[in-house]
């Protein structure tokens, strides 16, 4: 039996996020870098995660909130990018809500609120596994000409 159209267009939409989330984390030399994982991708949703290492760490001994940005600003990138169109922020705003420490395993969570023409809105969330906020990122996309993947 096949699928309602909906859900076959749902499910090729889910294939090509993902197909477009690996695609890019191959060539995110930065991502990869700081030792972030693509944990999930799908259409307008990414989520990743870090561990913070000691390199990350600030005179206070507490992750440095560049770091946190980064992880924040990688997740927003897979998940506005996630349709397979080149697309780039705009501008962000963080508010850094709480310290995270050395070995603490972050998770950042993408969700899209708004996307229409050219732009979108995505709202990022940076917790640690027992769901305590450390940071809350807002990010507005532009899209550019061009698929991420051909």
């Amino acid at each position: 039996m096949t699928p309602p159209m909906s859900e076959a267009f749902h499910h090729d939409a889910v294939e090509l996020a993902r197909a477009t989330g690996q695609h890019m984390y191959a060539r995110d030399r930065a991502t990869q870098g700081l030792g972030i994982e693509l944990l999930e991708v799908r259409p307008g949703y990414a989520r990743m995660s870090m561990v913070v290492r000691k390199d990350m760490l600030n005179g206070h001994a507490i992750c440095h909130g560049g770091f946190i940005f980064t992880l924040a600003d990688s997740t927003f990138a897979f998940a506005c990018n996630s349709y397979n169109v080149q697309t780039v922020a705009a501008g962000c705003t963080i508010e850094f809500l709480a310290p995270a420490v050395e070995g603490e395993h972050l998770l950042a969570e993408a969700i899209e609120q708004s996307r229409s023409g050219k732009t979108g809105v995505y709202d990022i969330a940076v917790m640690n596994p027992e769901g305590r906020k450390i940071a809350l990122m807002r990010g507005k996309s532009h899209q550019l000409k061009g698929a991420v993947v051909e």
